[in-house]
């Protein structure tokens, strides 16, 4: 039988894939809160197995190390739960109560400006146009902010969950290498060591320099902040921080926060822009590229695409590890065909050397 054309290998394998795709999704959403936790633990376990691995480095033992880690981890979770948690819910509520009035101070402002305009003949009117900006966007801030705190007492009322975590994290740190193992084996050699040395160092380029630089920029601009006496300074500096784990984060995230404050004062919302604007500059150009660097290779709408799909695929958790699973299944696809290229060279290679008399 001839061989099909590419068109038609195409028509008959992409209904394939479709209806596949749309079984793994069935199968995701069915079992989603085990594999919340399951991966959950894994990029814990994942963090984790850098301090294991450098106090295990100088001669104590894995075990105790482990259990030893993860009691400092908990205590850590539970401290700034007790501490930072608490301020944050407190801050992001006080916001909520107070953006009414800001919307009405930003409307003042417009009028403001308007009627400036108009004694100078000026035709500019940004009334209308202002008044249903603020709305939608007091409406989507709303919504937003009603979400985080669901998702916050969510996840502090899910105690069962967050012991599952911890359990599975310490037998992953404890026998995951075995695990992998397993798994790996299930592949053909060398493709299932290739992949997984390319899954881990994906995930360890991102998650070490971008976990990194979300520190950096969450500290520094919350310090800035309540130097300057910006309302919600803890607030908006946590929330800059978290942003920094995904590309083109922080600018979405400080031209929101600008543009919210600007609703109590132009001054102050200004400000904010011009200082948030340089200190993610300073670390953009001076920081982020030792700590990040170039890592995915990603084209930047490839980026928003994951980012896109991750989110609705699986919420936060998707979010967070959209990137560099797209960047794994780049790299991944571009070693693949490297070996196959390389195989069927070989085998060219091979009959042209049977071939010879």
């Amino acid at each position: 039988m001839s061989q099909l054309p590419r068109w038609a290998s195409w028509g008959l394998a992409l209904p394939l894939l479709v209806l596949n795709g749309w079984v793994l999704l069935v199968v995701f959403h069915y079992f989603q809160s085990l594999i919340t936790v399951f991966i959950t633990a894994n990029l814990l376990a994942f963090i984790l197995n850098y301090p294991v691995e450098f106090l295990t480095g100088h001669g104590l033992n894995r075990n105790r190390v482990i259990f030893l880690v993860l009691i400092i981890t908990v205590l850590l979770i539970i401290l700034l739960g007790l501490t930072v948690a608490p301020a944050v819910v407190g801050q992001l509520t006080d916001l909520l109560q107070k953006l009414p009035s800001w919307i009405d101070s930003g409307k003042l402002q417009i009028q403001a400006f308007d009627a400036w305009a108009d004694e100078r003949n000026v035709p500019l009117n940004f009334s209308i146009l202002a008044t249903q900006l603020t709305q939608r966007f007091s409406e989507q801030l709303q919504l937003l902010a009603g979400q985080t705190l669901s998702l916050v007492l969510g996840t502090l009322d899910s105690v069962v969950n967050i012991l599952l975590v911890l359990v599975l994290t310490f037998y992953i740190l404890l026998q995951g290498q075995e695990l992998w193992d397993g798994i790996i084996a299930w592949l053909p050699r060398p493709t299932g060591p290739l992949l997984r040395e390319l899954l881990r160092k994906t995930f360890h380029n991102y998650y070490v320099g971008q976990a990194s630089m979300a520190a950096i920029v969450c500290l520094v601009m919350t310090i800035a902040f309540l130097f300057l006496k910006i309302p919600f300074a803890l607030l908006f500096g946590l929330c800059l921080g978290f942003m920094a784990l995904f590309p083109f984060g922080v600018p979405v995230s400080i031209a929101v926060i600008s543009s919210l404050t600007a609703l109590k004062s132009v001054g102050l919302g200004a400000e904010v822009l011009l200082v948030s604007v340089i200190i993610h500059q300073i670390l953009e150009n001076g920081i982020a590229p030792r700590l990040i660097g170039g890592f995915t290779g990603l084209n930047p709408i490839w980026i928003l695409l994951a980012l896109l799909i991750g989110t609705q695929v699986g919420g936060v958790l998707g979010l967070l590890i959209a990137v560099p699973t797209a960047g794994f299944i780049k790299s991944a696809s571009n070693a693949l065909r490297e070996f196959s290229l390389q195989e069927q060279v070989k085998e060219s290679q091979d009959q042209d050397l049977s071939t010879v008399p």
